[in-house]
């Protein structure tokens, strides 16, 4: 409907002068009308809904950031006037919630704050008399007035009043509310995992050989006071690392005591303080028991596996003990993939590189070789590559030691070396059984690699792993083993090298300005890091953790003092092309196929983990710890200087249409 000049003149005066700013924007934008505005209005005052959430409801259409911002302005510039105080806008002014968290804990209540609406701000001890910020939703309210100046007039402060949205206060107080359950949630899991009481009841070292559920609920078992210390002990020490999300347990008998060690994000930290020496043989006897093995045998290795019910899903442990000077050493591996997300996009975050293993996996036939220390993430990789091949047409089957994940859809083999059925047995079955696509959890002989190859040669995607420091290594590690180099050229599709990094804790970590001699360290230069932040972990010592835990000091809620907050994955995918087929008939040495894999586009561990420093992921410190050799470096430099895209003499990043150096002078090319 059209009108004219009179017309538009006359509905805009009618607007201005029977709505607000914000409503007469809105009906002269064309959101609601005159009369949708006036019904908004008055269901808002009927049923105290937010006039936007009203707005909405009879438009059917969400308001824009834009108009939300400008009611919200709105409505801080009328409370301002109707109570004669200044406004808060959380959005705006930065709010500190340790802050607020201390405020509420040491001086005004949270059933005070809940009960008037009201959020303590700031304390300003430099005024007189000090003072004490308070954003209010009714800063009129006199009962509120008189509960807060109960409070803090025997202290000698004064209170000063703001004015706050409720739907501001109910964002602040919620956070608070939140910060508040983690931390009791964290000192439940620590009354938990206490073993003091455990000790001192272990006066009595009699092994109590109870029988052992073997799907028992750990949770459970915790909250039975019958249970003898030993067992008590032992149960707490899994619950713990459980709790905190560890990877392996490390039992550790010493000449003077016991240690217990957890590995979090590939890194061994102290679990409890060392504790006596008498309790070694219950705790490791126990150990055994709990895992199906003998007690008695004390001189020689063993395997074992334990599996407890926790917080409703079934974790495995895997079990090794190893006869020491002082004792037998227990370690145990946590097999726990219930949180874990398959998905080669959820692993790989560089596009480039994603897209070059997705290539690879797509193939029907062929060899793919993912190698990396133990804990590196291989068998992750290896089904995330299996969950994108998984489809109703496609037959795939892995035989593994143990089975790690569960994957519906395929046959999964355990290796039961006892029996006969190692990873060439099983390999050669599966080729009677129609595959498309296998997965052999572990090649280390010649064996199995052969077999592995055939396979690949025969029609058949075969994914497997090996331990190498890199990719260009594994076809080193497969001439090692017997295998001729044209039948590895012929099948190898590509290889995918993998470590794992922390990642730094976002909420505290520290921004700071490598010196010039640190970044030549990795093959940087200042020019090409202008405007990129990097960042250091802020890690506490156990000590440092364990004393601000005492005192009630505050930490960092997310990575709790340890700086780092979980892992990401660094790769290097070599794939095999015709330069890299004739080297590798050539048996050229690992340097030269690596040094042609890099000219060739390809991205090294190094590269891949500097990137996550230039990205805020990840630190120098990780990189160092990680990921960083001399040959890795070496070979990105050659790569680079040969492209002239780096100064041979100080290794700065040039442009292209640079024909000297800046830094250096040097020259580009050489004559």
């Amino acid at each position: 409907m059209t009108y004219s000049s009179p017309q538009r003149r006359s509905t805009a005066l009618t607007t201005r002068t029977e709505f607000s700013p914000f409503g007469s924007k809105l009906v002269q934008s064309g959101y609601v009308n005159t009369e949708q505005m006036r019904q908004a209005l008055i269901e808002s005052r009927k049923s105290g809904r937010p006039l936007t959430e009203v707005l909405e409801s009879i438009t059917g259409r969400q308001l824009t950031p834009e108009f939300l911002r400008q009611y919200k302005k709105q409505q801080l510039f009328e409370l301002k006037i109707l109570y004669g105080v200044e406004f808060l806008d959380p959005e705006v002014n930065t709010i500190g919630s340790t802050m607020v968290g201390n405020l509420i804990e040491s001086l005004i209540p949270v059933d005070i704050c809940r009960r008037h609406r009201l959020v303590p701000l700031s304390k300003n001890e430099e005024q007189n008399p000090p003072c004490v910020l308070v954003a209010m939703v009714d800063p009129d309210n006199l009962e509120a007035s008189d509960d807060l100046n109960r409070i803090l007039r025997p202290q000698g402060l004064a209170l000063q009043r703001m004015v706050i949205t409720q739907e501001d206060y109910q964002q602040l107080i919620n956070q608070y509310l939140d910060e508040l359950a983690v931390r009791q949630k964290h000192l439940e899991q620590e009354k938990f995992t206490d073993i003091n009481q455990d000790l001192e009841n272990l006066g009595n070292l009699d092994l109590e050989d109870a029988p052992d559920d073997m799907e028992a609920d750990l949770g459970a078992a915790m909250k039975g006071a019958e249970d003898a210390p030993v067992i008590s002990l032992v149960n707490r020490i899994l619950a713990k690392a459980l709790h905190e999300k560890v990877s392996d347990i490390h039992i550790e008998p010493q000449e003077e005591n016991l240690r217990i060690r957890f590995r979090k994000d590939g890194v061994l930290r102290e679990a409890f303080p060392e504790l006596p020496k008498k309790i070694i043989p219950a705790v490791t006897a126990r150990f055994k028991i709990i895992s199906n093995l003998d007690i008695a045998e004390r001189r020689l290795p063993q395997d074992g596996r334990i599996r407890r019910v926790f917080e409703g899903r079934k974790v495995d442990f895997r079990v090794n003990t190893l006869p020491s000077r002082y004792g037998e050493k227990v370690v145990l591996r946590i097999l726990d993939n219930s949180s874990t997300q398959l998905g080669l996009n959820k692993l790989i975050t560089d596009p480039e590189t994603l897209q070059i293993v997705q290539e690879m996996v797509s193939r029907p036939f062929g060899l793919i070789l993912v190698t990396g220390p133990t804990g590196s993430g291989k068998t992750t990789s290896l089904y995330s590559a299996l969950a994108e091949k998984n489809s109703p047409g496609i037959n795939i089957s892995t035989v593994e030691d143990p089975i790690e994940y569960s994957l519906p859809g395929i046959t999964q083999v355990q290796v039961i070396r006892e029996k006969g059925l190692d990873f060439a047995t099983a390999l050669r079955a599966f080729l009677r059984q129609d595959p498309d696509v296998l997965l052999v959890g572990e090649t280390r002989d010649k064996e199995t690699a052969k077999t592995a190859i055939e396979a690949a040669l025969t029609g058949h995607l075969v994914l497997t792993t090996l331990h190498t420091n890199d990719a260009p290594g594994a076809i080193a590690r497969l001439g090692e083993m017997g295998i001729e180099p044209f039948m590895v050229s012929s099948s190898l599709i590509g290889v995918l090298a993998q470590r794992l990094v922390r990642r730094v804790c976002s909420d505290c970590r520290i921004p700071y300005t490598p010196t010039t001699e640190e970044l030549a360290r990795y093959g940087l230069s200042a020019s090409q890091n202008v405007g990129i932040t990097f960042y250091k972990a802020n890690t506490l010592t156990l000590e440092a953790i364990n004393e601000a835990k005492a005192k009630n000091h505050s930490i960092c809620p997310t990575c709790n003092g340890v700086g780092y907050k979980g892992r990401c994955g660094v790769y290097e995918v070599m794939r095999v092309t015709e330069n890299l087929q004739t080297l590798i008939n050539e048996e050229a040495p690992t340097e030269r196929i690596k040094e042609v894999a890099v000219e060739e586009g390809m991205k090294t561990l190094l590269a891949y983990s500097l990137d996550l420093v230039s990205q805020g992921a990840t630190t120098l410190e990780e990189v160092e710890r990680v990921t960083f050799t001399d040959t890795g470096l070496e070979a990105e430099l050659k790569a680079k200087r040969k492209s002239g895209l780096t100064c041979r003499t100080c290794s700065a990043e040039l442009k292209p249409e640079w024909l000297d150096c800046p830094y250096c002078m040097t020259p580009r090319f050489q004559d």
